[in-house]
Formats: structure tokens, C-alpha cells, sequence
């Protein structure tokens, strides 16, 4: 089996507080230079997480199918690398996301926005996945998407939905966005951009 086989005993990074000057954070940067980070892509299947990671990588639409198990891929933007993990979000595949947290610093949870039915089950897959030690100190971008299908749910009111704001200790920002029209990615890459500074000198420490 594809997930069993890569479960493998965790190690735990120590994140910091940080609260760091432009000057500062232009430093590090300079410092560690081209710093891969790993991320997760995870969500309900048919959310869009393939056709999103694909965006980021190639910059258009790409012909998929459901992923069964998962797509790994390097994706460069400006001066960041990111290792990216694409896992299945199938019922039967969701348990094994937890064989892949270790060393994650980043999560990207997708969720369909006009899949009005399921955002409970959304939820849940949420709030268990932040319950995980390993992922304690990961950044966590939500990505309400298909926001171009009519009819669909706000980013408000899929914010509401999630219960985000329960959130108080993590790190997190939600995005309107449109993987088919490749729309509101670049402003989620940016935050990427703002926190990866504080993610890359937490790695490092």
C-alpha cells in the first residue's frame, strides 16, 4: 500500500514567535536564500486540489483525474521553492494524510465552494487534521474555490462554515479563488511570500 509504506516515526520542529523589522526579515532571506518548504494540498475530492497545484506549477489548466494516492511537485515562485503534496481526498484515502505531516510547514486546504452539501464533512476533515502534534506549528491557507460557479458559497460565509475563527493559536488566511481561471492564486502565493521568512527561521532554529 502506497500510504502505508511512507508512515514513518515524526520529528517535531519548535516553532517561534517572531515579531521581525523588513531589514531583518530581508536578511534571513538573503541568509537561506531558496529555502524548499514543504506543503500540503489537502481537501474533499473534487475540490480543485490538483487543478490548483498544476496552476501553480505549469500557469494553466491542466486535464486531471482523481487522484488516488498522491502528486508531488516542485513549484518556484519568486525567490521560494515549494515541495508540494497533493494527497487524494477521497473517504477511504483521507486517513492515511496524517502518514504525510512530518516536517509539513505549510497546509493548503481546498474546498469546494459550491459543494454546499459536504462543508460540514469539510469541517470535520479540518478540525481533526489541526488536531495533529504534527502539524502544531504549520501555517494553514484555506482556499474557498470555485468561487466562478454560480450560486456558490462567499468566502465569508465558507469562513463562517469552518468555524475559523476558533483558530486563535494558528496561523492562517483564507482566499477567494478559481483554479480554472486561475483566479486569487497570486495573492495566496504572496502571503506564502510574507510568512515563509518566519517559516524558514523556524526550520532552521
Amino acid at each position: 500500500m502506497i500510504f502505508q509504506d511512507i508512515c514513518t516515526t515524526s520529528i517535531i520542529i519548535s516553532g517561534l514567535t517572531i515579531a521581525l523589522s523588513g531589514g531583518v526579515l530581508s536578511y534571513f532571506r538573503g541568509l537561506f536564500g531558496q529555502k524548499e518548504l514543504r506543503i500540503l494540498i489537502l481537501g474533499l475530492d473534487g475540490a480543485g486540489k490538483t487543478t490548483i497545484l498544476y496552476r501553480l506549477q505549469v500557469g494553466e489548466v491542466v486535464t486531471t483525474i482523481p487522484t488516488i494516492g498522491f502528486n508531488v511537485e516542485q513549484v518556484i515562485y519568486k525567490n521560494l521553492k515549494f515541495q508540494v503534496w497533493d494527497l487524494g481526498g477521497q473517504t477511504s484515502i483521507r486517513p492515511y494524510w496524517r502518514c504525510y505531516y512530518s516536517n509539513t510547514d505549510a497546509v493548503i486546504y481546498v474546498v469546494d465552494s459550491a459543494d454546499k452539501d459536504r462543508i460540514g464533512i469539510s469541517k470535520q476533515e479540518l478540525v481533526s487534521m489541526l488536531e495533529e502534534e504534527e502539524l502544531k506549528n504549520a501555517v494553514l491557507m484555506v482556499l474557498a474555490n470555485k468561487q466562478d460557479i454560480t450560486g456558490c458559497l462567499s468566502v465569508a460565509d465558507v469562513h463562517r462554515a469552518l468555524g475559523l475563527d476558533a483558530l486563535r493559536t494558528r496561523t492562517f488566511q483564507i482566499f477567494k479563488t478559481s483554479a480554472a481561471k486561475g483566479e486569487g492564486l497570486d495573492e495566496a502565493m504572496e502571503w506564502f511570500v510574507l510568512y515563509s521568512d518566519i517559516i524558514s527561521i523556524r526550520s532552521f532554529s
